[in-house]
């Protein structure tokens, strides 16, 4: 590829600020960690019935069981963790 010199000076400057961006980037935690087993099944219900069916049915499970708990105290803002005794 031919480039003029301010072509490949932009280009150096792009591919730094992109260098920049990729060594900033914050690991990406998952909310929850599923045990392998876990993961495999899921996989497997993915491929049998859909992905969008799978994620559907484990949200709805999920927020069934969240609802147990008193949560609406909980300011999400505030980094600190109060636990319950």
């Amino acid at each position: 590829m031919k480039a003029t010199e301010l072509e490949r000076k932009r280009f150096d400057k792009a591919l730094d600020e992109v260098i920049d961006l990729f060594n900033n980037i914050e690991n990406d935690d998952p909310i929850i960690r599923f045990g392998e087993d876990v993961i495999e099944n899921i996989e497997r219900a993915k491929k049998k019935f859909g992905e969008t069916m799978v994620d559907e049915k484990i949200n709805t499970v999920v927020k069934e069981m969240l609802s147990w708990l008193e949560l609406e105290d909980v300011d999400l803002d505030n980094e600190e963790v109060e636990e319950e005794e």
